[in-house]
């Protein structure tokens, strides 16, 4: 059986290459060159293996977007561990039962990130140790001094492509988190499919993702993407507001910026930035997590001259597998498989549907995960043979361009049709007074679902007549059936780390 380490091909390759001088990456404060990321990941092996985790077990990771990311991410699985990151704006309870489900030996934690765990780390009974990434170790072992002890040469484990890498937890965007298995081979499936044949990366790309590592899409943005050609990034460990995006834009001149699609939004409407002239660098911008409208895609465009290759992934198959791709884009749309994926749509029987009409999405991935941890009945629902169901709704047209109409669990009917929240929402912020939208359904008097809408209002408008105004637009742009009977005014919506609306629990304070 022939080994194959993901490091190898995603880091060693590059100083093999000459490209060990070149810079991986910088957080603003820290730089790591090609040879320097691959000395400190030798150095997280050696030190993970004297501190006893042994091949297969694992690791967590409750860190931010610096340079000890990678490091500690590479290193793990250069020794066969497997590197556990997590959403850095869980609660403490939710980390608890994150660690207890996954059952790390160590965990790595940022010091800004420690006192959110401080009091459930005695309470985990598989955790050996803390190592904090900072100055302060709290009590526990600091990064920085463990790794001034270690060598930086470490002979790398001889995994297989089909052995266990790294797991991600789902986002949870329709409830608790679910531990997503994924195998070495996975991580280059998602570079020679997508980031090689959509988004043309290349060596000389300075790449700036907004969004985390810790979530899939960020991950291959700012890890498999550019360390598959020897690219550079930036990372950022602050939240991504539009003005920080923008600073980073003019200090870096990245020529990829991977956005999501309230993140795009946000940039173009927040007046005090309107003069901004950041990005004159940028060749490409990429979007996902949720579907781009078409009104953000193309104000941007004309907004910065570029366009954004919006796609749809997900934790389960990792990153992109439906997109844009350059020269052939249309906004609203999500686009076509990226090559070496194959989708269908299918209906509540299983059957392929035709075009125009609205079926769930199956897809046919190199890069999907084995399964979910602990969780028997979902793996078998979602990961069907080769077949990975995603959840989502969508409609083919003839040209055979994928758009998105919601979640499964989001989408429902309205005198007999299907509705989509996702339309209804795209058109309500087409009206200048709406920044965001979410819809979700809500019975009538009589028992029968409508729309009900909330949405984030832009600064200083007059809401005394708003809410007909708002009624009467959608059902202008996209039929009468389908606009809000209810709409509610509200200052922000739930959303994930990742920026996807959290429409259950909209719904949740709509049933109550």
């Amino acid at each position: 059986m022939k080994s194959y380490n993901a490091v190898s091909w995603l880091l060693d390759r590059n100083v093999e290459a000459g490209r060990g001088d070149k810079l991986a990456y910088t957080d603003t404060v820290f730089e790591l060159t090609y040879r320097g990321l691959q000395q400190q990941s030798c150095r997280v092996a050696n030190m993970l293996r004297r501190l006893g985790v042994r091949r297969e077990e694992r690791v967590a990771m409750i860190m931010l977007d610096t340079v000890d990311f990678p490091a500690v991410f590479l290193g793990a699985m250069r020794a066969g561990i497997v590197p556990v990151p997590l959403n850095t704006l869980l609660t403490s309870e939710q980390y608890a039962y994150v660690l207890a489900d996954c059952r790390a030996r160590v965990l790595f934690v940022s010091e800004a990130l420690y006192p959110v765990v401080k009091d459930i780390v005695g309470r985990m009974p598989d955790l050996d140790c803390v190592v904090v990434s900072g100055a302060n170790a709290f009590g526990h072992k600091l990064l920085a001094d463990e790794l001034a002890r270690e060598s930086d040469q470490f002979e790398t484990v001889a995994t297989h492509e089909d052995e266990p890498a790294f797991w991600l937890y789902s986002s949870g965007s329709t409830g608790m988190p679910k531990g997503v298995r994924h195998l070495h081979g996975n991580l280059a499936a998602t570079a020679e499919t997508y980031a090689s044949q959509v988004l043309g990366i290349r060596e000389d790309d300075i790449c700036l993702s907004a969004a985390k590592l810790f979530f899939a899409y960020g991950l291959g943005n700012a890890l498999t993407f550019p360390l598959s050609v020897g690219a550079t990034t930036i990372l950022n460990s602050e939240r991504p507001t539009p003005a920080l995006m923008f600073k980073l834009l003019n200090r870096y001149n990245p020529t990829i910026f991977y956005g999501v699609p309230t993140l795009f939004a946000a940039m173009l409407h927040d007046e005090s930035l309107r003069h901004e002239k950041a990005g004159s660098a940028l060749r490409i911008c990429t979007s996902a997590g949720e579907a781009l409208p078409e009104s953000v895609g193309n104000a941007w465009k004309a907004r910065f001259g570029v366009d954004i290759l919006d796609g749809v992934g997900s934790t389960e198959l990792l990153h992109i597998f439906l997109s844009n791709v350059p020269g052939d884009i249309k906004y609203g749309s999500s686009g076509r498989p990226v090559p070496g994926y194959q989708v269908r749509l299918v209906n509540e029987a299983g059957q392929d549907v035709p075009d125009g009409e609205v079926g769930e999405m199956l897809v046919h991935a190199p890069s999907a995960g084995e399964g979910y941890w602990n969780q028997r009945h979902k793996s078998r629902s979602t990961f069907e043979g080769y077949w990975t169901r995603t959840g989502d709704k969508y409609v083919r047209d003839g040209e055979g361009r994928y758009t998105f109409c919601g979640r499964s669990d989001d989408m429902f009917k309205v005198s007999g049709i299907w509705v989509s929240p996702f339309e209804v929402e795209s058109a309500l912020i087409t009206h200048p007074s709406v920044l965001e939208a979410a819809v979700v359904p809500e019975a009538d008097p009589e028992g029968l679902l409508k729309p009900k809408a909330y949405v984030v209002l832009r600064p200083s408008v007059d809401r005394s007549t708003l809410h007909e105004a708002l009624k009467e637009h959608v059902k202008q742009k996209i039929g009468p059936w389908k606009y809000p009977r209810w709409i509610e005014v509200v200052d922000s919506l739930p959303k994930t780390a990742t920026g996807k609306i959290q429409r259950f629990k909209l719904r949740e304070g709509a049933s109550q």
